[in-house]
């Protein structure tokens, strides 16, 4: 029993060990993208016409401080509901290529009688604490991932994706729009003149194909 104590020892000792670190014995990564998100807001003198005089140059240099760009969603919140203040807006935020959202998030109610709201929502994704190396990968006893599982792909996935909110939900599309948009590239390539179609040929008449003076 004295010559078992010393081997009973190391195999508590390497249980030890090997608990650090979280337990996943599925296949689906624990170190997921945390996507955060950001509004900015900006008031606008508005009424029912439409955008007050010189408003619309002012939000316009607001977007541009902004960066404003894909991923970005913008919104107007507008307590009279006027047609033309939101119009306004969506012909701005269509130079930079975005269309208005449906909803605004809740920011907080209009203060200023005779303003609206503009907000825009951004986000970012990123996975937290990656690379994760709190977990060994041997002696592995609870048949666990490493606590590593996943930074590499979900952290890349993070980094490349345009909208980050895409990773909360998914979007939906009509019926066959996502085929059209795959092939519309294709088509268009198949479609195009050959850019040497109306160039000259050798051996026509016009070419000196001889060289010389």
């Amino acid at each position: 029993m004295k010559r078992l104590t010393p081997t009973f020892a190391l195999i508590a000792l390497g249980l030890t060990l090997a608990a650090c670190g979280p337990v996943n014995r599925g296949l689906e990564s624990v170190n997921q993208p945390l996507v955060t998100r950001t509004d900015y807001i900006f008031d606008v003198r508005a009424g029912m016409d439409g955008l007050g005089e010189g408003e619309g140059q002012r939000l316009a240099g607001w977007f541009d401080s902004l960066q404003l760009g894909y991923g970005d969603h913008v919104s107007v919140d507008d307590p009279a509901g006027s047609p033309p203040v939101r119009d306004g807006v969506a012909r701005i935020a269509a130079r930079y290529g975005l269309l208005l959202a449906a909803a605004p998030p809740i920011v907080g109610p209009v203060a200023e009688p005779g303003s609206a709201r503009v907000i825009v929502s951004r986000s970012t994704a990123a996975v937290d604490n990656c690379p994760n190396w709190s977990r060994k990968s041997q002696p592995e006893f609870a048949a666990s991932t490493m606590s590593n599982y996943g930074c590499a792909t979900n952290g890349n996935l993070a980094a490349m994706v345009a909208d980050p909110q895409d990773l909360i939900q998914g979007r939906s599309g009509d019926a066959g729009s996502d085929a059209r948009t795959a092939v519309k590239a294709i088509r268009t390539f198949r479609d195009a003149e050959p850019t040497g179609k109306n160039a000259p040929q050798i051996g026509s008449s016009n070419i000196d194909t001889k060289g010389g003076n």
